[in-house]
């Protein structure tokens, strides 16, 4: 079947609320994908991070494989053997107390709105059903109905509501906004340390710890949501820690699973997440024994192949040549480690252009906002691999000059 009949077939019984690039994908081993013509691609967008082992990873595989044919679901309502060495793992690698596990980016968020809540009423005492909880502008944190509620972006929100109350929006990396926003009833600041489907969009030096400050000092709840910069990506472990800082609730996501299954967790100090008692909150399969398992093999990996110190050394390279390519067409460069958004001039030239235009020399990137090309390669990549990707970019941006 060809390419376009695939895509055919596909658009005649599933909901058209994506615009994939035109191919069909069918293979992929490391950082290289397959279509179903046998045609290579370099995987330059990580399914937005979730993919930083690569495809397929052999150790990755085999631990689903022997977890599989032990037990995959049982749900909370029994322990399992394998969900304290995940947690215990994660609490480890991150200085936190508890975990909380989930399924998917989104849940983590939902899960640490509820946690901050709760908190907000049984410990800061604020009256109930008026805790506020601040966002910034720009925001992306999944596309639940809540989440949607305190986008600032029309698209995710139109003809959905009505909405959930009880967010205030800020303007992003603006210290002195978040302060002039708080009352007695914030109960949580939630926010991204870089802003991911925005653009790739980083703050000043000294942001998150102006943040961690003002928190502190008006006893609220600083909730990091690193689904996507989170596990190495940025050339850290977590990306709180370029500036030293401690959130008081981290969310994971995404590379959390391996590229496998989808796998999340809220982290958090035990006087925080111990607030969640039993029948709070739940899901059958969050922490279930095949995606622990998977988890807790994907946190050694990125621990004992040290990719946070690799995302480090190639980011910075990818960087340095990103804003080496002169171009009119490019607006700005924005990054840290294996994290880059190359923003184009829109009255020149569509990202989506850009992107189909790399396709055809076997790179895979995506568009954010029409404007921004992402970069987000996964962490295993080398730099044979990325020179490939870059070169593309390169030759991409001079013909279209």
């Amino acid at each position: 079947m060809s390419t376009k009949n695939f895509i055919q077939r596909e658009a005649l019984v599933c909901a058209p609320n994506y615009n994939p690039l035109p191919v069909v994908l069918s293979k992929g081993n490391g950082v290289w994908l397959w279509d179903i013509k046998g045609h290579k691609y370099l995987d330059m967008m990580s399914a937005y991070s979730a993919m930083s082992f690569g495809h397929c990873h052999p150790r990755l595989v085999k631990a689903m494989v022997q977890q599989a044919e032990k037990v995959t679901l049982t749900s909370r309502a029994f322990h399992t053997d394998q969900l304290a060495p995940f947690l215990e793992k994660a609490c480890a690698l991150s200085g936190f107390d508890m975990g909380l596990p989930m399924n998917t980016g989104a849940e983590a968020v939902e899960t640490a709105l509820k946690i901050a809540r709760r908190w907000g009423y049984e410990v800061k005492g604020i009256p109930f059903d008026q805790a506020e909880i601040i966002v910034a502008a720009n925001n992306f944190h999944g596309r639940t109905t809540t989440i949607i509620s305190f986008s600032t972006e029309a698209l995710y929100r139109k003809d959905f509501g009505p909405y959930t109350p009880g967010f205030k929006v800020i303007p992003f990396a603006d210290a002195e906004a978040l302060e002039k926003a708080i009352t007695p009833h914030v109960c949580a600041f939630l926010v991204e340390p870089i802003q991911g489907e925005a653009g790739i969009i980083v703050p000043p030096e000294g942001w998150l710890r102006d943040i961690r400050r003002i928190c502190t000092k008006h006893n609220i709840l600083l909730i990091l949501d690193e689904v996507q910069s989170g596990l190495g990506r940025t050339g850290k472990m977590f990306a709180f820690q370029h500036e030293n800082i401690r959130p008081d609730m981290l969310l994971l996501g995404k590379g959390l699973g391996g590229g496998i299954l989808p796998i999340s967790l809220v982290l958090g100090r035990r006087d925080v997440l111990s607030l969640m008692t039993p029948g709070s909150h739940g899901s059958t399969f969050g922490g279930n024994p095949l995606a622990c398992a998977i988890a807790h093999e994907a946190l050694c990996l990125l621990e004992e192949e040290h990719l946070d110190q690799h995302s480090a050394e190639l980011g910075t390279y990818m960087l340095e040549r990103l804003r080496r390519i002169r171009s009119p067409l490019i607006k700005e460069v924005r990054g840290k480690g294996l994290w880059a958004g190359v923003e184009f001039s829109p009255e020149a030239i569509s990202a989506r252009e850009v992107c189909e235009k790399l396709l055809l020399k076997g790179v895979l990137s995506k568009e954010t906002h029409s404007t921004v090309v992402r970069f987000a390669p996964p962490l295993i990549i080398t730099k044979a691999e990325l020179d490939f990707g870059l070169e593309a970019l390169e030759a991409v941006v001079k013909e279209m000059e």
